[in-house]
């Protein structure tokens, strides 16, 4: 059994921070985080991704998916205790990356949190704008990528895996 971890690209380390036991987490100054998901692991999404996103969804901003491959399933949504209508979807578009979309998305301070299926590995400079959007937006970017891209590439793998079909 392999142990993974959630993998954050951030300026700072310590940038969520929690208000009063009321409240719900913000990103007083913007946080990127990528969680790499597998299909053999449903259990993950039930222990760490869905607890944040229905944190996330008492908050007056938005959520907003990135998914480029499937549509999210309004039946999940609220089971999962999601709030409809606080959650927009966007499906990809070959006029803007993925990358752009979620910069132009996390700098407008509209979303909570902006989550981006993305494929490939993020360059340095990407990350960098990505953080930057995030603060400016004070919002949470999280990068998912599927456990099959991960392997293709050269970087180690010592990343949170989410189960996508859950939510889809």
């Amino acid at each position: 059994m392999r142990t993974h971890s959630l993998k954050s690209q951030s300026v700072h380390r310590n940038l969520l921070v929690t208000k009063p036991a009321s409240s719900v987490p913000a990103c007083a100054n913007g946080l990127i985080s990528e969680l790499v998901y597998s299909e053999n692991q449903p259990g993950m999404t039930q222990l760490l991704l869905l607890p944040l996103l229905q944190q996330l969804g008492t908050q007056s901003r938005w959520q907003l998916w990135l998914a480029p491959q499937q549509k999210l399933s309004r039946d999940w949504l609220q089971r999962s205790g999601l709030p409809l209508d606080k959650i927009m979807q966007s499906p990809w578009s070959s006029a803007i990356t993925t990358v752009e979309a979620m910069i132009k998305a996390l700098q407008t301070g509209n979303y909570s949190v902006v989550l981006g299926w993305i494929s490939e590995d993020v360059s340095e400079n990407d990350r960098l704008r990505l953080q930057e959007a995030a603060s400016s937006g004070q919002a949470l970017g999280l990068i998912m990528r599927s456990e099959s891209s991960v392997y293709s590439s050269t970087r180690p793998l010592n990343r949170l895996r989410i189960h996508p079909s859950l939510y889809h």
